[in-house]
């Protein structure tokens, strides 16, 4: 007898954006085009603090240029789904000349059903 079952995931995703403070890094650093510090200048505040812990991604924005996300997030949430949502949520409130933090909090949620 095969036994069949079904397989879910889904993911809860919550971001908290604040402005930028000492210390600097969170989960996200969020790069307005025009901040005082450009993206190459945080990774590099990123790897004095913990190396090799974030990627940099250069995005196509109007007011943001850089978003630099720790690895450990982008293993959980693959970037081309997690970006497109802290764009969206940043936009409200995002300047050119800004650099957010944002601390993100993930919940994976596993479903598996199987046929008895």
């Amino acid at each position: 007898m095969v036994r069949k079952y079904e397989k879910s995931k889904n993911a809860d995703i919550s971001i908290r954006f604040s402005e930028f403070e000492i210390p600097p890094m969170q989960d996200v650093l969020v790069v307005g085009k025009n901040a005082p510090i450009g993206p190459e200048a945080a990774r590099r505040m990123a790897d004095i603090l913990s190396p090799d812990q974030y990627d940099i991604i250069k995005i196509n924005h109007d007011s943001v240029e850089a978003i630099i996300v720790r690895k450990t997030i982008l293993n959980m949430i693959p970037s081309e789904k997690l970006l497109p949502i802290i764009i969206d949520e940043v936009n409200e409130f995002v300047s050119i000349n800004s650099v957010y933090k944002a601390n993100i909090q993930i919940v994976i949620n596993v479903k598996r059903s199987i046929e008895l």
